[in-house]
């Protein structure tokens, strides 16, 4: 039984979690989180942890950092596109057990008064953040480093609230490189 309260979207991302592990979800019913929803999260954060699990996708990003935002302290679940993806819908529902254990395994934590070990020139020097490809290199390695895709300004914040070392991040290059 896993300790921490695991925030998802909907009840199939709800079944899918019970198909792979033993643990208890919060539901918020999308992306227009309610007041009430985000109390029981702040509640559950105090009394058994949070664990936010959304999709890789706009709304679940937007969700994640919504939640994150009003309940600090929360532990990150990440999962790629490519592993949430069946028939052309992407959600945590269309996850394999396996694949829901693995991230629930790899659970990043964010800091907020993190410092980063990374620069913004970093970033660019990496191709990142002003490249043609930056998009696409950004998701590789965000995918690589399990912090997910986002924007170069929020991926560089996520390496800080994640404390992502200078050698994971030379790892996930290299990996982005082969």
């Amino acid at each position: 039984m896993i300790k921490e309260m695991i925030v998802v979207e909907g009840k199939d991302d709800t079944a899918a979690i019970k198909r792979a592990v033993q643990a208890d979800t919060i539901e918020t019913g999308g992306s227009a989180i309610g007041q009430a929803v985000l109390k029981r999260i702040a509640l559950a954060q105090q009394r058994r942890g949070v664990i936010i699990f959304t999709d890789p996708d706009h709304a679940g990003e937007r969700i994640r950092k919504i939640v994150a935002a009003k309940v600090p302290g929360c532990k990150h679940a990440f999962i790629t596109q490519e592993q949430a993806a069946y028939k052309g819908d992407i959600g945590v529902e269309n996850a394999t057990p396996e694949t829901i254990r693995q991230a629930l395994q790899s659970l990043r934590t964010e800091y907020n008064a993190a410092v980063s070990q990374l620069t913004m020139e970093d970033l660019i020097a990496a191709g990142l953040i002003v490249h043609p490809d930056a998009a696409a290199r950004r998701l590789a390695v965000g995918n690589a480093l399990g912090i997910g895709y986002c924007n170069g300004k929020q991926f560089y914040k996520r390496c800080a609230m994640f404390q992502i070392s200078r050698e994971e991040f030379e790892a996930a290059l290299e990996y982005l490189n082969q």
